[in-house]
């Protein structure tokens, strides 16, 4: 019984490639599955490798690019030959942040020079107090320097219209200013634009006591 049976697994290898080779005459297309060639596929492309970023051009601030228009000039005007132009005026003027010129700067370093009057003997009353605003929101407090505005201007220049001088008696707001009211008298019109110059205003960090009402 066990010769037999070591007879017939001996047999086994030779059955089955009689069966294979006999179902490949038959149906030359039939294939046992794990005889199946494994497919070729086509060598894969290279990835190429993504473009670096360019480098980023720094390009002027809007308000340096209104700076730099010259179509508020009007070339209908026959005088206008004899207007210097504003870029020739500023040359040797210190630049802000913007590229508009830093007035404060420029008197200070003695880039300008303005008379102080008509009369020879006139002098300006620098008045040296700070005064901070408080009622800011999340924005820090508003330093206002009464010294760099008396180095320039008389006192009734703001006082008393349109600053009443009496603290929290002028309701001043963003809103205002930038409609020409209050401190956009100036700013905006004459000195530093203040729409792209918060931080010249804004400049004396909240503590941590609340905001006093102004």
């Amino acid at each position: 019984m066990i010769a037999a049976l070591r007879r017939s697994l001996r047999c086994m290898p030779l059955l089955a490639l009689a069966f294979i080779s006999g179902a490949s005459a038959e149906a030359p297309g039939l294939q046992i599955a794990f005889l199946r060639p494994a497919p070729q596929l086509p060598p894969a492309e290279p990835v190429a490798a993504p473009a670096s970023p360019a480098p980023a051009v720094d390009e002027p601030s809007p308000a340096r690019q209104t700076l730099g228009r010259d179509d508020f000039y009007d070339p209908t005007n026959p005088d206008l030959k004899y207007l210097q132009r504003h870029d020739e005026a500023m040359v040797g003027v210190p630049r802000d942040a913007n590229g508009f010129p830093d007035w404060m700067r420029a008197l200070k370093s003695g880039a300008i020079a303005p008379r102080t009057g008509l009369a020879p003997n006139a002098g300006m009353n620098v008045f040296d107090l700070d005064i901070v605003m408080k009622n800011t929101k999340e924005m820090p407090w508003v330093r206002f320097p009464h010294s760099s505005h008396t180095m320039w201007l008389d006192c009734s220049n703001c006082h008393p219209a349109p600053f009443e001088p009496r603290a929290g008696s002028t309701p001043i707001t963003m809103a205002e200013i930038f409609r020409g009211k209050y401190c956009g008298i100036c700013h905006d019109r004459v000195a530093f634009i203040s729409f792209f110059s918060c931080q010249r205003c804004h400049s004396q960090p909240q503590t941590a006591q609340a905001p006093a009402k102004r």
